[in-house]
């Protein structure tokens, strides 16, 4: 049986599910790949689109349980230092009140730490969607008064003249003494145990070889780094896989029964 697997062509992604999607961990289930960024999967969860197995958000976990996906132990993304960050353009006065800010998803772990951070300030500003390539010019531009922005924008927001207002990922942690829950892998329940169990091993297989031969998907994850730079890409590899990407262990599933809390 090939199953169906969705994931982001961001860095991390793709670095760790390369081995597997490649062929190189043997017994490992064969999977058909769709390349899909989080927002995608996110809303893929309650219909047809939905695949076997998903990374998805971290915040979409509750969604994913109550549609017959079940958390999956190893391959998502969770960390310190590695948290959305509130962009404004330069001379902002740090007020976000009745200002218009740009976000990527709604139902994405950026703009769930975003509501709880706004509701601690007591300010109401009002939220548009945008691609999340899209969200950095607009700020620039002026087109929106502040941007929620995720992934290789830590390190590229400097090139729009942008400056960071607050970096949720260094909130969330100073509040909560937690590492941030980003994204995680999640598989259909009726996929049954021992298909489950395969697909965990194989997965866990994967990050491991990721961890241990960087070299051999280097070209394959740059490929569809959409010009990103290289430097940037490993930067983004660097940051948001870790240990946790290896195993959530108990204190990533604390960090996630924070995030609900």
């Amino acid at each position: 049986m090939t199953l169906t697997l969705a994931h982001s062509p961001c860095p991390n992604d793709t670095f760790l599910f390369h081995a597997w999607t490649h062929g190189l961990i043997p017994g490992a289930p064969e999977v058909e790949l769709t390349y899909a960024d989080i927002d995608l999967t996110n809303g893929w969860l309650a219909g047809p689109e939905g695949r076997d197995v998903m990374k998805i958000s971290a915040a979409a976990l509750p969604e994913a349980e109550a549609n017959g996906y079940e958390l999956l132990p190893c391959g998502g993304a969770m960390g310190r230092g590695c948290g959305p960050l509130v962009l404004a353009a330069p001379g902002h006065d740090g007020s976000l009140a009745g200002r218009t800010v740009a976000v990527p998803s709604l139902k994405s772990t950026a703009f769930l730490l975003f509501r709880q951070w706004i509701a601690e300030r007591g300010e109401q500003p009002e939220i548009v969607v945008l691609p999340f390539r899209d969200i950095m010019p607009a700020v620039r531009d002026g087109r929106v008064g502040a941007g929620l922005v995720i992934h290789e924008a830590r390190f590229t927001f400097h090139k729009f003249g942008l400056e960071c207002l607050t970096d949720l990922g260094d909130w969330w942690e100073k509040t909560t003494g937690a590492p941030i829950p980003l994204g995680v892998i999640v598989a259909r329940t009726s996929l049954g145990r021992e298909t489950i169990a395969r697909v965990t091993t194989a997965l866990r297989a994967s990050v491991e070889h990721a961890f241990e031969h960087p070299d051999d998907g280097r070209e394959y994850v740059l490929s569809l780094a959409e010009e990103m730079d290289p430097d940037v890409a490993q930067s983004h590899i660097d940051l948001y896989c870790n240990e946790f990407s290896r195993d959530l262990g108990a204190d990533g599933r604390k960090a996630l029964e924070r995030l609900f809390a």
